[in-house]
């Protein structure tokens, strides 16, 4: 997962309450850092979304494949 896949699923899935998501919830999966402070210090995006997913429990149905760009025609 790149950085921008990771924001695009972090806007689909959150909508308004992203930045707050990003910037304010600590994920014990990064080491009760935010999203934003793991993604700062290197942390692979899937592994920020995983954290992310699992704290504010996401099924399972919407943390594959999002954020991905549809494939070109």
């Amino acid at each position: 997962m790149r950085r921008s896949e990771f924001h695009r699923a972090v806007d689909d899935e959150f909508g308004a309450r992203a930045t707050s998501v990003l910037t304010d919830l600590t994920l014990g999966g990064v080491g009760y850092r935010t999203a934003a402070q793991a993604i700062a210090d290197g942390v692979d995006p899937r592994i920020v979304w995983r954290a992310l997913c699992d704290e504010t429990e996401v099924p399972e149905s919407r943390r594959h494949g999002v954020g991905l760009l549809d494939p070109r025609r």
